[in-house]
């Protein structure tokens, strides 16, 4: 669970020094002050009656509300949840007032940011009511009931709860933070890849490379004469049975190591017009790739320049003492912008937890301005394994995404590029750039319903590193 901290503290204080209660009494006393001039220059008793009636009021408003919510206390059932597509979870806060005095109304909303909840394209729909306007009894209980069906893939803050409270005038308000916020992460799906089995003819990652990183006993070159300190099981026995000299198998140089997928978050790649349906589908399909792979059991890895979610809260958190209800309800917006340019790093492994590990860094991801595609791949260049094929996810390709992939095939790597919901146009210039790299693994996704064929669906089948297994 991540503990979220004050965000911009010292603006936030600014704010309530000019908009917390000492303010608003402040400010009913100068208005006060001003009827007492105007009934004296007017010489006006009547007038002067009202001031007195209006400093009454306001003194016996704030005298009422004062302190009637620093004998609330807030307890929420839980504070994360893991949640599959399309899973309910219930989400459950109780108010106690500590008091042996009636409240006589309170005003208790579970904060949820707005485009988490958006009707058209919203992550989390809302059944019930998070907002409730009641009056507590003495020593009573108020309990916020509602539920959340989950409908796209994140990391998402429910909360914190804001309890808002006042006289009975309306003249005096107060509101507090009280409940920290619940976490709701919800994983991307895994779609099942046509044409991934054991006795595939050229799994992911299976390549010829130019130098020798190990070889492969199943895969022989050739035969050669014995030299001394050749292990005894190279010696093939019928090609020394038949020329009377000792002779040793000779095998080829391959790599069965799976792949690195870089995935490219940056969000010029992504306009506001095809959001955020491109972003889920790369997010969908990096962790579809990941799936099969693990299912062959093979080493996997990932790298990203999307920034982590959960990263962001814990460095923004949310205002903890609001003066205004304006405050209070900016408690859960999320910062667009974000200048991040570290790169998010999934070691390459061969291990049962390495799909699980994905899944949970693919759903937190976000969309950043920080770190191109480019920069990215020279950062982690070192990172990534030169026994892996590197496949990169891009939902455009640059001249410099170009160039750098172009570099790293000229270093040894073998790289494969799946393009993201292009148009014809944009993807025919992708192609050719890729093509001019001499980069012809090139492959398009054009929606959901295509990816279990991915791997069918190869631009150009010219390709010695092709991905496919027909």
């Amino acid at each position: 669970t991540a503990l979220a901290i004050p965000r911009c503290a010292g603006a936030a204080n600014t704010r309530r020094r000019w908009s917390g209660p000492l303010f608003q009494m402040t400010r009913w006393l100068i208005i006060a002050g001003l009827i007492l001039a105007a009934a004296f220059v007017l010489e006006s008793g009547l007038l002067a009656y009202s001031m007195y009636a209006l400093v009454a009021l306001v003194l016996a408003g704030r005298g009422l509300a004062a302190g009637r919510l620093d004998h609330l206390e807030a307890r929420r059932s839980r504070k994360s949840y893991t949640r599959e597509l399309g899973g309910i979870l219930k989400m459950r806060v109780k108010v106690s007032n500590g008091s042996s005095a009636p409240i006589p109304w309170v005003l208790i909303e579970d904060l949820v940011a707005r485009e988490t909840i958006d009707p058209r394209n919203g992550a989390l729909k809302i059944k019930g009511k998070r907002i409730r306007l009641a009056m507590m009894a003495p020593k009573g209980e108020l309990v916020l009931e509602y539920t959340l069906e989950c409908q796209r893939r994140g990391y998402f803050q429910i909360g914190p709860l804001v309890v808002e409270n006042g006289d009975l005038f309306g003249l005096y308000r107060q509101f507090r933070v009280m409940a920290p916020p619940a976490f709701v992460l919800v994983l991307p799906k895994v779609v099942p890849l046509i044409g991934y089995d054991i006795a595939s003819r050229r799994p992911i990652g299976e390549i010829k490379l130019s130098h020798r990183l190990f070889e492969d006993p199943t895969r022989i070159a050739g035969v050669r004469e014995y030299s001394a300190g050749d292990p005894l099981n190279r010696i093939h026995w019928k090609v020394t049975a038949r020329t009377g000299t000792l002779h040793c198998r000779i095998f080829e140089p391959s790599c069965l190591a799976g792949a690195t997928i870089v995935v490219d978050f940056h969000k010029d790649g992504y306009p506001s017009q095809g959001e955020p349906t491109r972003s889920d589908l790369v997010v969908t399909a990096a962790a579809s790739l990941v799936g099969a792979l693990c299912e062959l059991k093979q080493q996997v890895g990932m790298v990203t320049n999307g920034r982590d979610a959960l990263e962001r809260i814990r460095t923004e958190g949310y205002i903890l003492e609001p003066g205004r209800r304006s405050e209070a309800q900016s408690a859960n917006e999320t910062v667009r912008e974000s200048q991040r340019l570290a790169p998010q790093v999934l070691p390459v492994r061969r291990s049962d937890d390495q799909l699980p590990r994905a899944r949970e860094l693919l759903a937190r991801l976000e969309l950043t301005s920080g770190l191109p595609i480019e920069q990215l791949l020279a950062v982690c260049r070192d990172r990534i394994p030169r026994d892996t094929t590197v496949l990169a996810i891009l939902p455009q390709v640059s001249l410099e995404a170009a160039a750098a992939l172009g570099d790293m095939r000229r270093q040894g790597y073998a790289i494969g590029v799946i393009l993201v919901m292009m148009e014809l146009g944009a993807l025919a210039q992708a192609t050719s750039r890729l093509a001019s790299e001499r980069i012809y693994d090139v492959r398009h996704l054009t929606g959901e319903d295509r990816l279990p064929e991915l791997c069918l669906n190869q631009v150009d089948r010219s390709s010695p590193y092709s991905i496919s297994t027909h």
